[in-house]
């Protein structure tokens, strides 16, 4: 805040704070840990770095002191130009690789099915670096005193240490409500600032300082991926970008100057705020950039001129104020004991009408461990703090990752410092960009799930022409690896991960999931079911019948795996995997009730898709007791493979339940205890929540105690799966996505709903977390779900829906009680579920 300035910012209310447990004494208790990741010094490496972002635009806080980097990213930099997803080959090798499957003769049906793949995708680029320089007497800082932290509550980093007598600050965040990146640089003695920065770009590009005193950087994208060689009269202009940093500096004291046309030198001054914009010419996917009217150098301007004369204080109270009606939605608290729960009382948030941003200037304190020091110990203490932290660590990237009208989360959400990133950090459809959106429903952050609905849109429309093209099928069909150009044919290379038509079905579950988390019966009639019927086209024309008059896949893979055919040769194609059929299912039963709820089931799709479903190929179970992955009880050459595709009926779909299969989900427990606990860690989490869906507290908690392993960078080829010191999770390398998973497998132990029934505490680690408090988690049907619970036991519940009116079965401890909840209203239960009391919420702003 500037001098002079005074003001109480006040936080609106959020869902979590419309309930209030009621304790049956008042003795003082401790509170937990601050929702912070500390570091003890600056990074060594990007994974050592803190991520901010506000969907659009991401930064990599280094932390240095003599220099910093903060490494930018902007979610539309990517090579390329749109494609044609079609190939007409496919079309004439498909009745090859089905007949070869008929004749059992997979080894040559996998052979046979590389005819079937495609182009690879394009890939993910950075946007630069901010690069500061200070003077000489940095480098004699005082490491003692050196202190980082991102702040999850404000969405803020903070970076701090001492010159001598003189104290220097910096804070930065990413705003969403004014689209800046927003950095200040402060001293605590006047005039002793001085520092140089420019902009820099591994990509194309140039910069020069305008007459504003503002660095320009314009540069382009490769029009071709940056692996394939092009002649030079083959290489298509790619996407344009430009980044402006304009600089405020304090009034009257120090001096700004230009270096080289490029740089810009502040001298002797108290502070200076550092504004960051960009943009590229990006159209969306199916405009190539030579054709693009959009002006990045003009539309970065104007978004300059917008706020350069803003305050920093209210660059700061719009930030906040818009993140935190997101983050502080729900809240949890985790004890080993009673001892440990402090009432309505969460990390600091005690008093909702209270200034973040004077919690955020707060000294941090100096005698608490960094947090990689406290994973490292996980394995002994089992902090649950940690645990909280990680759960909102996850909340925290999709809200920075995927805002409304963004671009979906990628590998890395849009975190990425490589031209040639890991994967591409392109959407993988078989699981990893699924994933990123588990926690947006449950999690409470439904609008972070908008440009995911948006992707898939743009999928149905390329994806109608591969599936009429490639396969003369109608509807929609998309692969196993996609792109901001939103590719759906199969990539290139082996089918065992290439070939994989399944990838959009999936995504489709989410629109239905979507419906029943909030009863929007505007979205399912206008945009989740028209996208169900193109997907459900698909796959009536995709299935064949086939022994035994099923109707099954074929070809059909499961996801990554290969098995031995009977002649002893591996393979991965065959027909009818248990995922394939699954996932069919699930969009069927979506499909036919969307269709009643809309008042369309008398259209000859769904009749088509009744008539089918009793028709599809079963779920089996293997001689050894498991689920089988595929149609025959192939060799497995693999069996601690990290996939669990044949589990998906379990979790996220909704096939294998622990009511209505048993004899499923005991195979489902043979099939994980087979697979094992090693993976990478989006397999960790995923195992997290398929045993959670078990109601297998012991596994599931084993599975989220597994993911504390420290991931050292310079030797991650060691790690499975893990935890770098910034908490991002790895594969290794880097993957976002089990960041995400965690979040929800976290929530699937506490909460499990459909749209009738609640199950309270389904997998709660008693032994862990003896007690605790989760506040605002939303459930199926439209209800907001808060829970206490003291000693291993159920203490509370409190339930609102503000949208509907309905009843509930609610579920504990083989109890089951069926309530009536009425719109705009909480209700409170006891620990025997027996009503407590109700209270109107008509009229609020929640």
């Amino acid at each position: 805040m500037e001098d002079g300035e005074d003001w109480v910012l006040v936080s609106y209310p959020t869902e979590r704070d419309c309930w209030s447990p009621s304790f049956s004494n008042d003795e003082d208790r401790e509170t937990t840990q601050p929702l912070k990741i500390r570091f003890s010094e600056p990074a060594k490496h990007w994974t050592d770095a803190a991520p901010i972002g506000n969907g659009r635009l991401g930064a990599m806080i280094w932390g240095g002191v003599a220099t910093e980097t903060l490494q930018l990213n902007e979610d539309t930099l990517w090579t390329g130009v749109p494609g044609n997803y079609t190939n007409p080959d496919a079309a004439k090798a498909l009745p090859q690789v089905r007949d070869l499957v008929d004749k059992g003769k997979y080894p040559e049906a996998t052979e046979a099915a590389f005819k079937l793949s495609g182009n690879p995708s394009d890939v993910y680029q950075p946007l630069g670096d901010i690069r500061l320089e200070f003077d000489d007497s940095h480098a004699a800082y005082d490491v003692k005193t050196y202190q980082r932290e991102l702040d999850l509550d404000t969405a803020t980093v903070k970076v701090k240490y001492s010159v001598g007598n003189v104290v220097f600050t910096r804070e930065h965040f990413t705003s969403n409500p004014d689209q800046v990146l927003v950095t200040k640089i402060s001293s605590s003695k006047s005039g002793c600032l001085s520092f140089t920065v420019s902009l820099d770009s591994k990509l194309h590009h140039h910069s020069y300082v305008d007459p504003e005193n503002q660095i320009v950087m314009e540069g382009s994208c490769p029009g071709k991926r940056v692996q394939q060689k092009t002649d030079l009269n083959d290489n298509p202009k790619g996407t344009q970008f430009t980044a402006i940093l304009g600089l405020q500096i304090s009034d009257g004291v120090g001096v700004l100057q230009v270096l080289d046309d490029k740089k810009l030198k502040v001298k002797g001054s108290d502070w200076a705020v550092l504004l960051l914009v960009a943009s590229s010419s990006f159209d969306g996917p199916f405009v190539k950039p030579v054709d693009s009217k959009k002006d990045p150098t003009k539309e970065s301007l104007n978004a300059m001129n917008s706020i350069r004369k803003t305050l920093y204080s209210d660059l700061y109270a719009h930030h906040l104020d818009d993140y935190q009606k997101l983050f502080h939605r729900v809240s949890l608290q985790l004890s080993k004991s009673s001892k440990g729960i402090n009432g309505d009382r969460f990390h600091g948030m005690d008093n909702p009408n209270s200034s973040g941003i004077e919690s955020c200037m707060n000294e941090i304190s100096s005698d608490l461990v960094s947090t990689a020091e406290r994973v490292k110990s996980f394995k002994t203490d089992e902090d649950p703090s940690l645990v909280e932290l990680l759960f909102q660590y996850g909340r925290y990237l999709l809200i920075c990752c995927s805002r409304p009208g963004t671009q979906p989360s990628n590998l890395q959400g849009i975190w990425n410092k490589d031209v040639e990133p890991a994967w591409d950090c392109a959407p993988h459809l078989n699981i990893n960009l699924q994933m990123n959106y588990w926690p947006s429903l449950s999690g409470n952050l439904r609008e972070c799930q908008e440009p995911l609905f948006d992707y898939i849109s743009v999928l149905s429309i390329n994806g109608s022409k591969t599936a009429r093209v490639n396969y003369e099928c109608s509807g929609w069909v998309a692969h196993q690896v996609s792109d901001i150009w939103a590719k759906t044919s199969p990539d290139r290379g082996d089918p065992v991960w290439a070939f994989w038509p399944m990838g959009g079905a999936w995504l489709c579950t989410h629109l239905w999931e979507h419906f029943t988390y909030t009863m929007d019966k505007g979205f399912l009639k206008n945009k989740a079911y028209p996208m169900l019927e193109g997907c459900a086209s698909f796959m009536l024309d995709w299935l064949i019948e086939g022994r035994g008059g099923y109707l099954e896949t074929n070809p059909s893979t499961s996801p990554e795996h290969r098995f031995i055919a009977p002649d002893g040769k591996p393979a991965s194609v065959t027909y009818s995997s248990t995922m394939d059929m699954a996932i069919i299912r699930e969009i069927f039963s979506a499909l036919v009730s969307a269709a009643e709820i809309l008042g369309k089931n008398k259209d000859s799709l769904v009749e088509k898709v009744l008539m089918a479903q009793p028709k599809l190929y079963p779920i089996k179970i293997a001689r050894d007791g498991s689920i089988m992955e595929w149609a025959e009880d192939f060799q497995d050459p693999e069996v601690t493979h990290r996939h669990v595709s044949h589990l998906f009926g379990l979790f996220p779909g909704h096939t294998i339940t622990v009511e209505k299969s048993p004899d499923l989900c005991k195979a489902a427990a043979n099939t994980l205890h087979k697979r094992g606990e090693e993976g990478p860690g989006w397999s960790t989490t995923w195992k997290a929540a398929l045993w959670a869906r078990l109601h297998d507290s012991e596994h599931s908690y084993r599975m989220v105690k597994h993911l504390f392993d420290l991931v050292d960078p310079d030797h991650e080829g060691d790690f499975e799966g893990g935890l770098y010191s910034n908490l991002f999770t790895a594969h290794p390398p880097f993957q976002i996505d089990a960041n995400f998973g965690f979040t929800a497998a976290i929530a699937e132990m506490l909460v499990q709903s459909t749209t009738k029934d609640l199950y309270l505490l389904p997998a709660l680690p008693r032994d862990k977390w003896a007690s605790g408090c989760v506040k605002g988690l939303k459930a199926r049907g439209g209800v907001t779900v808060s829970i206490c619970w003291r000693e291993g036991e159920l203490h509370q519940v409190g339930l609102w829906s503000k949208d509907e009116v309905s009843s509930r079965n609610l579920h504990y401890n083989g109890t089951v009680v069926t309530t009536a909840i009425s719109r705009g209203y909480v209700y409170t239960f006891n620990n025997r579920l027996r009503f407590v009391k109700k209270h109107s919420l008509l009229g609020s702003s929640f």
